[in-house]
């Protein structure tokens, strides 16, 4: 049976991975983990669990060595910090590191970036990103992983896939959560006054492309991920209104005060050693107005066929978090 690792397992998108790798029985699946990550969504007694020495090269050369993948989907990393320089040492220095050790002959590579790592899309004529634009990542999330692509490129000889996706939702989700839970108690915010374009994923449908990259003969390519569709947030206030079955409030926020908040919450968090969704780095990505972006690639060369549209990925996680409790 074919052999793979997923890093960053007990996250949201890695345990959704897991998940469709169990679905065939042609995988056998490690689930790489920190000695405190929770396992909560890690139950089939199919899965094989490691730990890995990612900040220590030459142990994790060792275990890598030992157990020799098949494939790694790299999905480990930080999404939030509670000091900016953390980014880089997670988001770069652990990949560089499980670059180094990989065996290139044996291994293929699919590494989860993100949209962050090419920064907002054009602003003036409100063009779709592509991966052939240059790169201006505007937060120090989306420089890591910038950083971490270009060491893959440089450096690692074997087989590997870059993929990007935009806003990831679905089931087991943190941070949307939070929208649907303000729009759940009837106040539709928007950041800014001019419209924002915005893309997303759902779960699902990008854990199927990351399977896809390893699958196919495809190798030394970046992709976007998206579900092909680009909608403005009050198209997306409007879904999530309409699935939560709710009136709403529509409030307006002018960006500087966003941001005078998003900078009271870094300082609150450096001092409290709390993480809150909302800081300088987090501020950036809402202020941007442009995050669209073409998949025509990924499509072509994965035959990749988006299986949710927005409207139809918020009811299936509204369904979700109702059954858990998370919302009314």
């Amino acid at each position: 049976m074919t052999k793979v690792l997923v890093t960053g397992a007990s996250g949201f998108i890695g345990s959704t991975l897991i998940d469709s790798l169990l679905k065939t029985d042609k995988y056998t699946v490690y689930a790489g983990v920190r000695k405190n990550s929770s396992r909560k969504y890690l139950q089939d007694e199919r899965i094989n669990f490691i730990t890995l020495s990612l900040d220590n090269p030459q142990l994790l050369h060792e275990e890598l060595e030992k157990e020799r993948f098949d494939c790694v989907f790299h999905l480990a990393g930080l999404t939030k910090a509670k000091r900016l320089e953390d980014f880089e040492r997670i988001n770069f220095g652990l990949t560089k590191n499980l670059v180094d050790a990989l065996n290139p002959d044996e291994t293929k590579l699919i590494y989860l970036s993100s949209f962050a790592a090419h920064g907002p899309a054009d602003e003036t004529t409100f063009e779709k990103a592509r991966v052939t634009d240059e790169n201006k990542p505007n937060t120090a999330y989306g420089r890591s992983k910038l950083k971490a692509e270009e060491y893959i490129r440089d450096n690692f000889k074997g087989r590997y896939v870059i993929l990007r996706p935009t806003g990831v939702y679905g089931p087991r989700e943190t941070d949307y959560f939070l929208f649907f839970q303000t729009i759940d108690n009837h106040i539709e915010p928007y950041l800014g006054f001019v419209r924002q374009h915005l893309t997303f994923v759902y779960c699902e449908d990008l854990v199927q492309v990351c399977i896809s990259a390893f699958e196919t003969p495809v190798t030394g390519k970046t992709y976007f991920v998206s579900d092909g569709r680009m909608y403005l947030d009050s198209e997306y206030a409007e879904i999530s209104r309409q699935v939560l079955g709710v009136w709403t409030l529509k409030l307006k926020f002018p960006l500087f005060v966003v941001k005078w908040v998003s900078m009271f919450l870094d300082c609150v968090g450096r001092l409290t050693g709390r993480q809150f969704t909302l800081n300088r780095d987090k501020y950036a990505i809402m202020a941007a107005r442009n995050w669209d972006c073409d998949i025509e690639d990924l499509k072509r060369d994965l035959n990749y066929v988006p299986q949710y549209d927005l409207k139809k990925g918020v009811e299936k996680t509204v369904a979700w978090y109702r059954k858990e409790k998370w919302l009314r």
